[in-house]
């Protein structure tokens, strides 16, 4: 089972998002917040794998939070009603997983929360190709430890579509172990902290 931690400041959204969650055979929520602070309190005290925090919230906002866990072993992922760059950019900085609008629907939230947990990210694919532009446009382009092997440029470009681990072997009639392997390996040549900041090299490179 994967254990989440949601946090949510308007009780009929905190308690749809519980419902919607709770009705997947492969997650349970564990802990319920309506706010930031007790949202970190929450997940440093159980332990979750994923958190689903909100971004505005009372004292102590989604992205706070989202930084006071960045060294714990929990997964966040951001959801909220406002479509705004700044947001999304903010929440993948501090760490974040993922992000997805409210409206996003409950498949998609289950992905989400799906993803985070596997070490994937997923965006929502509403914003993903404008963020990662304007990701790509406020940073300059790190320089590999080392160049990217053919292969390692394939699962690159297939992380900067939004494609999950699964998905890429598939894509590439490779093995998912081969491709986690490729993804340490790219990760480790960028100095990228997970997946979202791999997707982003890819397009402050133009690789795709």
């Amino acid at each position: 089972m994967i254990r989440v931690v949601l946090a949510d400041d308007q009780p009929v959204v905190r308690e749809g998002l519980r419902m919607l969650l709770d009705a997947q055979p492969d997650i349970e929520v564990v802990g319920v917040a309506a706010d930031g602070q007790e949202a970190v309190r929450l997940a440093r005290a159980l332990r979750p794998d994923v958190g689903l925090f909100d971004i505005r919230m009372p004292v102590l906002d989604g992205i706070e939070a989202t930084r006071l866990l960045a060294e714990e072993p929990v997964a966040i992922v951001v959801i909220t009603t406002f479509d705004l760059d700044e947001y999304v950019y903010a929440a993948l900085k501090a760490g974040a997983r993922g992000f997805l609008l409210k409206d996003a629907g409950p498949a998609l939230l289950a992905d989400a929360v799906r993803a985070a947990a596997a070490g994937d990210a997923l965006i929502d694919p509403s914003v993903t190709v404008r963020l990662l532009s304007v990701f790509a446009s406020a940073r300059a382009a790190v320089v590999p430890s080392e160049p990217l092997t053919a292969r390692e440029e394939d699962v690159l470009r297939a992380v900067a579509r939004g494609r999950t681990n699964t998905e890429i072997a598939a894509e590439l009639f490779i093995s998912l172990g081969t491709v986690k392997a490729h993804m340490a390996s790219i990760m480790l040549k960028l100095g990228a902290r997970n997946r979202v900041e791999v997707a982003m090299w890819a397009y402050e490179t133009r690789r795709v």
